[in-house]
């Protein structure tokens, strides 16, 4: 009796599958190195990206007496972990972010119970007191809850990418996968859909402690760096208020999330001096056009001067010394990687000053 299974048998035709298998091979490996190609004549170069798992890992190597580095990427690029290391005594842990708000940072930092180092934050005014679920405050967000909760199938894939990230260019998150190119289709605003600023492109390595060293072709005059401080003038200035809401309704919401900010900065800091803890705040240098628009949106008397009163903190504004004062940012926001190394140099006898009396 035939088989009640035979009906669903099937014939695999004949074809010369080896010889397929081998065209589709040589096809995927010819179109990926004409992609690392181009993508390296573009300025690309492998680096790992600064992902969540990354951040999570760094997050990890914080003991209960560590320096931490918190906040935005001016200390991610302008801080140099082998001159803070020989002037404070001890390598810092990196665990600053591009674009992103130190603040659930720092109360990660401060509702750690184990925790009682020193922490040196960055401030940018306009990306600490980001108000709750503007992008900044979601980028540490995201980390801090990678960190906590993180899988081992997600530690496993991270230790996996990481070789690959170093040996191919156009590994880029930010700048190369289809989402981001998408992203850079010219569509022009419509009502009641705003296309948002773009990002400014790659233009930094990044190593395994994420150590930021701004690339040489953006420290040089360029197309790189003018695309990149294009990016700074769309990301720093603000979009009109909503129309369904008066101008002034809106700017008393802004007013009370940034009160709600020092209140809540002052209440980490005061659970991190109970057990022992130090902070510092830090101004890193900015320049040029991007200084004016900061100046202006964000002066030192609104936001920098009630931020040291209020938490009675510490703080090292780099103008206030000559010998911070003079750095050039190739692209108004960052040092380059040569001046990041010497002003750490600097700045280290004013950190020692600063958490000596903190």
């Amino acid at each position: 009796m035939p088989s009640s299974t035979s009906n669903f048998e099937r014939v695999i035709p004949n074809r010369p599958w080896r010889g397929i298998a081998v065209t589709v091979i040589v096809a995927v490996l010819i179109a990926v190195a004409a992609w690392e190609v181009y993508c390296r004549s573009l300025g690309y170069e492998p680096t790992l990206n600064d992902t969540s798992d990354l951040w999570a890992e760094a997050r990890r190597h914080v003991e209960p007496e560590s320096i931490a580095i918190i906040g935005d990427s001016r200390a991610w690029f302008d801080l140099d972990l082998d001159e803070l290391e020989r002037g404070l005594g001890k390598r810092p842990v990196q665990l600053a972010q591009a674009g992103s708000c130190a603040f659930p940072v720092l109360k990660d930092l401060a509702d750690d119970a184990h925790f009682h180092g020193t922490i040196i934050c960055s401030i940018v005014p306009r990306l600490y007191f980001a108000p709750p679920g503007a992008p900044p405050m979601e980028a540490s967000q995201k980390a801090v809850q990678r960190y906590h909760g993180q899988t081992w199938a997600q530690r496993a894939s991270h230790e996996l990418s990481k070789p690959i990230e170093r040996s191919f260019a156009f590994l880029k998150q930010d700048d190369l996968t289809l989402e981001a190119l998408l992203k850079r289709l010219p569509i022009p605003n419509r009502p009641y859909a705003q296309v948002p600023p773009r990002h400014p492109p790659y233009f930094c390595s990044i190593d395994g402690e994420r150590r930021a060293r701004m690339v040489e072709q953006c420290a040089q005059p360029g197309r790189l760096q003018t695309r990149v401080k294009n990016g700074w003038i769309a990301l720093f200035t603000p979009p009109p208020p909503p129309s369904y809401e008066s101008p002034e309704a809106f700017m008393s919401k802004i007013g009370k999330a940034i009160g709600a900010r020092y209140v809540d900065t002052k209440a980490s800091i005061d659970k991190l001096r109970a057990r022992g803890g130090r902070i510092v705040f830090v101004r890193f240098p900015v320049t040029d056009e991007l200084k004016k628009i900061e100046d202006q949106q964000t002066p030192r008397a609104r936001t920098w001067d009630p931020l040291l009163k209020q938490t009675n903190s510490p703080g090292i504004y780099f103008e206030d010394y000559p010998e911070l004062a003079g750095f050039n940012c190739p692209e108004w926001s960052h040092l380059s990687a040569g001046d990041s190394v010497e002003f750490t140099k600097r700045l280290v006898p004013h950190l020692t000053e600063a958490l000596g009396a903190n």
